[in-house]
């Protein structure tokens, strides 16, 4: 499905009541992780939520170091080209999975819960946005960006609205 609008993955409305831990691209990270204000293991099963309109093309538990991960592709027009193309959104370290593979789920809806990737790390939601059809887990460093763009810049530029017509806070 296209996905014109696109929000944070976690907090509520604007991606409040989150900040993001570790950046796209510091120590060579390929996404945001997105943690609860109150750090430490204080957001532990907080819900996370569908980011833009997709279907799930991925949902299982990929390695040790990912936990339990699930991957949405969306559609979503080129803003040069006008050309539909094909971006995924990247949910790893989850406690739970609220979705199955090939689901259609909407921008807002709970799709997991904030995890641990079974204790190895403390609680945060590791969160990537990639260019391309390759449903791959692939891995959380690299040296160099890959196919993988700054999560906190690509909804940035997709929220198509302005704030006064964004949906409300998630409750």
């Amino acid at each position: 499905p296209e996905a014109p609008r696109w929000d944070m993955p976690m907090g509520s409305e604007h991606g409040a009541l989150t900040y993001n831990a570790q950046p796209f691209r510091i120590t060579r990270h390929l996404g945001d992780d997105l943690n609860g204000i109150g750090g430490m293991n204080s957001d532990l099963g907080d819900p996370v939520y569908a980011a833009a309109t997709g279907r799930v093309v991925y949902c299982g538990i990929p390695g040790p170091g990912w936990g339990s991960m699930i991957i949405l592709a969306h559609r979503v027009r080129n803003q040069q080209t006008g050309e539909l193309e094909v971006i995924q959104s990247l949910y790893a370290h989850l406690d739970s999975m609220n979705v199955q593979p090939d689901q259609i789920v909407h921008r807002g809806d709970q799709i997991a819960t904030v995890g641990t990737a079974f204790g190895k790390y403390l609680a945060h939601l590791h969160f990537e946005i990639r260019r391309g059809p390759y449903v791959f887990p692939g891995v959380g460093y690299a040296d160099s960006a890959l196919n993988c763009l700054s999560p906190e810049r690509f909804i940035t530029e997709h929220r198509s609205a302005v704030v006064e017509v964004l949906s409300a806070a998630v409750k």
